[in-house]
């Protein structure tokens, strides 16, 4: 079993960009640019290695390959995305690696690439500037466009063999992943469970107990095995349930309006381990967006449309103002789940001032950007 955090320092290690590996500082898939560029070096990844898996290192500075990491991402969705605009999609996985120097909401990202063997990738339709039917490939550290009846050459097969054959996990490693675990989540009552002999899943939460059932927030749960950090939140309120064979996972969002307020299922996953030494992770969306009265809501739409007008022109907030933009992004949030279509763009319009605003705010509009496009690509 691969250790997915000694593989990244093998790549970083390794040689600068090429042609089976990229590094990023940050992944912006929710703008249609930053979508279509991430599509553009998976389909040239893809292209430049037809038998061998290929990479992408998110939350690495460019000039130096210093680590410094990206929020929490954790959309199991991503191949969904990839299908739509490519055709011969390879597979997708994206993990959330945890490195011991940063914070617990920052980790690395690492996108996985296995190509559809033999099958040049292309661009399915156009998105942003790329257009449909456009292929890609590496010429060095850069995705360039290629005529369609080129020939693709294998050429790294051995050099990704050999740093993957580096970072197998050992003893040594899952031993290290577990004390640094119960050490760094003390505070929320961590603990460990083994699962068919082999596998090492950690995980802590602050225990709150609802009508008899139990719930946690602040969640953080790793498989140490592979160093992959598999849930974390600062707040959402999370159900576990864990048997010998799996680990279950159920996720809340806390959605409403006026005070409002109540716990929605968003989503299952559940990671399943076998006896072979494999183990399988599946989701589901279980998200029914709450209905609520159109006029409330267009009373809404406006206020927050006046909120952000007073923001761009840098006038003070009142007491009242600063909690209704508190809840802003969710109330856009419910807006555009209740067919107000332009809400998301009023609210990815107001990113710079809720940033600005404070952090708190900001948190709110990332929490809410997440559950769409959740949404979104299911």
């Amino acid at each position: 079993m691969i250790n997915k955090r000694l593989l990244i320092k093998n790549l970083l290690a390794h040689n600068d960009e090429n042609s089976f590996y990229d590094k990023k500082r940050q992944l912006n898939i929710g703008e249609k640019e930053g979508k279509a560029k991430f599509l553009k070096h998976i389909c040239a990844l893809s292209n430049s290695n037809p038998e061998n898996n290929s990479y992408i290192v998110i939350g690495v500075e460019d000039e130096d390959s210093k680590i410094v990491g990206i929020d929490f991402f954790d959309d199991s969705k991503i191949q969904n995305l990839v299908n739509a605009y490519l055709s011969n999609p390879p597979v997708i996985s994206y993990e959330n690696i945890p490195f011991p120097h940063l914070s617990d909401n920052l980790v690395v990202g690492l996108v996985t690439i296995r190509p559809n063997y033999g099958k040049i990738c292309s661009f399915r339709k156009n998105i942003w500037k790329y257009y449909g039917g456009s292929v890609f490939l590496r010429d060095g550290s850069i995705s360039m466009p290629k005529v369609f009846d080129i020939e693709i050459k294998d050429v790294n097969s051995a050099i990704v063999s050999s740093i993957e054959n580096h970072s197998h996990n050992n003893i040594e490693y899952t031993l290290d992943g577990v004390f640094d675990f119960m050490k760094k989540r003390r505070d929320y009552n961590p603990r460990y469970k083994v699962f068919k002999e082999y596998f090492v899943v950690c995980w802590a939460g602050k225990e709150k107990r609802i009508k008899n059932e139990i719930y946690f927030s602040r969640v953080d749960i790793e498989l140490i095995n592979e160093q992959v950090k598999l849930f974390y939140s600062d707040l959402d309120e999370v159900s576990i349930e864990q048997d010998n064979d799996q680990f279950k996972i159920i996720e809340y969002v806390h959605l409403g309006l006026h005070d409002q307020f109540q716990y929605y299922p968003l989503e299952e996953v559940v990671i399943k381990f076998r006896d072979n030494g494999n183990y399988d992770i599946n989701s589901e969306l279980l998200f029914v967006p709450p209905k609520f009265d159109r006029k409330t809501l267009y009373h809404i739409y406006n206020t927050n449309k006046a909120l952000i007008n007073k923001l761009k022109k840098g006038y003070e907030l009142n007491a009242v103002e600063k909690k209704d933009l508190k809840n802003l992004p969710s109330t856009y949030l419910l807006c555009y789940l209740n067919n107000f279509t332009e809400a998301l763009t009023k609210l990815e319009e107001a990113k710079p001032y809720l940033k600005a605003f404070s952090k708190e705010v900001y948190h709110s509009y990332k929490e809410s950007m997440r559950i769409l496009r959740k949404v979104k690509y299911n």
